[in-house]
């Protein structure tokens, strides 16, 4: 009886403290004057990214990374040039927040995620 007694406290433990995946909470920002078109994030296993990014405004995109590998941007300007920028590392299981800031003079990547 003690058994089944421990099992089902185990059981009620997994469900009340939850089993999370961990997750990469990203967000793009536009700190130029200028629209950006066609941004894309490329992150180990998967890519997004959105049609369009008006001047001060956030995209934001939850994902989950899935091996290892460095984070990359690409983006079209207000004069239709093609940018790219290379970003940190991000390795499986990676968890928290990532900025990635586009100024005038240039991409700023703040990536505060961790591995558990």
């Amino acid at each position: 009886m003690s058994f089944l007694r421990g099992s089902l406290v185990l059981v009620a433990l997994l469900f009340f403290t939850g089993c999370r995946s961990a997750f990469v909470e990203a967000t793009v920002s536009n700190r130029t004057p200028q629209t950006l078109q066609l941004i894309e994030v490329d992150y180990p296993s998967a890519s997004f990214g959105t049609q369009t990014l008006a001047p001060g405004t956030d995209f934001h995109y939850r994902f989950k990374v899935i091996g290892e590998g460095k984070l990359k941007l690409t983006y079209t300007d207000a004069v239709n040039k093609e940018q790219k920028a290379e970003g940190p590392e991000l390795k499986e299981g990676a968890e928290g927040p990532l900025n990635i800031v586009i100024n005038p003079s240039g991409t700023q990547w703040q990536n505060k995620t961790v591995i558990h």
